[in-house]
């Protein structure tokens, strides 16, 4: 897949909370089918189908030895997902930092006209 295809398919695996856990579990070893179904309450073909999903998304690898077939974290996609995301949280930030500013001189300007008014919340 190639720049936002890949991009979408990325975010698209990332939406369901069981390859969710899968990531998170290949990020620590590579597995096998049946030992990433071990923790979870699904079937072996749950998993297998949860697996092409990540696969497609360039999240993991398979590879074969024997009989036995391991999956891979692949990183790159989350790095790629991860520089996207930056550019939001920087925009965020931004806008969450002049909101504290605005709010800030508008509480300032509300104790002036208290102090002003003679509040009595500010006399005691």
């Amino acid at each position: 897949m190639a720049g936002t295809d890949q991009l979408s398919a990325v975010f698209s695996a990332l939406a369901d909370p069981t390859r969710r856990g899968i990531l998170a579990e290949l990020a620590t070893r590579d597995a096998t089918v049946t030992e990433l179904t071990a923790p979870l309450s699904i079937s072996m073909p749950a998993v297998s189908r949860h697996l092409k999903v990540l696969e497609r998304a360039e999240l993991i690898s398979r590879s074969r030895s024997g009989k036995w077939r391991a999956s891979r974290l692949e990183a790159a996609p989350l790095r790629e997902a991860a520089v996207w995301i930056e550019r939001y949280r920087r925009f965020w930030d931004s806008s969450l930092s002049r909101l504290d500013a605005h709010l800030a001189a508008v509480q300032a300007a509300a104790r002036a006209t208290d102090r002003m008014a003679g509040d009595p919340k500010e006399l005691a």
